[in-house]
């Protein structure tokens, strides 16, 4: 069965513009685009006029504008859209799951409000067990992408970037782009030394030789599997958000994996997709991954 890749749409400009940007993005991959809008009728235990059928028709309107938003720009993409009858994170949750990715407005109102400072979008960011494309667009209105690479952070050894290579390969495949793979790290504090945690930086000539290596093999099947797509290694001592910022500072897209995990205070995004949600300029993706 083909997935499609789904927007969230609140209203907003910059909802419109991720509609947009997920728009192209089916185009490139030759898959449908499905754009939804969260409405649940919830009567409030206030003395104020509230009228249902007005709220359904401003739902309604939402997806409209939407979908002719995107029908200007892509007339031959396929698009279906839904008013979903539920709250804002559930009915997002849901569509992730149907879909290949979800992508979201980095900023809004309604539904959406808040998202890079901590509410609904967030908690689906946090929550989702597929990827989520979060889209910031300045004022509002989507440029086209200056960058050329699609720049990608790999962490941890190869099995746990996985799902995170495999976005930023099949994303830069579609564009003819190269991928840049970003590995950053820190020289450990005296309490983290002890010999069997430095026998293999000590094999591999020291800390920047091994981190070079590790690097190289998280890529290997990536390279053979996408052998057309262009690959550059980066690899520099810093701390992981500040590297992959200054690394992503003219992309088209930035990929960076959650680690999929529950803490005692509930679901979190991770520091590394906190600090890529809040300052990068360009899309940014989420990828969850165990």
């Amino acid at each position: 069965m083909t997935r499609a890749i789904t927007a969230g749409v609140d209203g907003s400009p910059e909802s419109l513009a991720a509609a947009e940007w997920a728009a192209g993005e089916a185009t490139l991959r030759g898959v449908p685009l499905r754009i939804v809008h969260a409405w649940l009728w919830q009567p409030l235990d206030v003395p104020v006029v509230q009228d249902r059928e007005a709220q359904a028709k401003s739902a309604h309107s939402v997806l409209r504008e939407a979908e002719t938003h995107v029908a200007g720009r892509f007339p031959d993409l396929r698009v279906t859209s839904e008013v979903v009858p539920d709250t804002a994170v559930s009915a997002l949750l849901s569509e992730a799951e149907q879909s290949d990715f979800l992508v979201l407005g980095s900023r809004g109102h309604g539904a959406l409000v808040g998202f890079l400072l901590g509410s609904y979008g967030q908690q689906v960011i946090a929550a989702a067990r597929r990827p989520v494309v979060s889209v910031r667009a300045p004022d509002g209105v989507m440029s086209e992408p200056e960058g050329s690479e699609v720049v990608v952070g790999q962490q941890g050894q190869a099995e746990d970037s996985d799902a995170v290579l495999r976005f930023a390969f099949e994303a830069a495949a579609v564009r003819g782009t190269p991928v840049r793979a970003v590995r950053a790290w820190s020289v450990p504090s005296i309490y983290a030394y002890s010999p069997g945690s430095m026998r293999l930086a000590d094999e591999a000539g020291g800390l920047e030789p091994f981190e070079n290596k590790e690097l190289e093999q998280a890529l290997a099947p990536w390279r053979e599997r996408f052998p057309n797509v262009p690959v550059v290694e980066h690899v520099e001592l810093g701390s992981a958000g500040q590297v992959l910022l200054s690394a992503a500072s003219r992309a088209q897209l930035l990929v960076v994996g959650r680690r999929v995990r529950r803490s005692p205070v509930g679901t979190r995004i991770g520091s590394v997709a906190h600090a890529t949600l809040h300052h990068a300029a360009c899309p940014v993706a989420v990828v969850p991954h165990t």
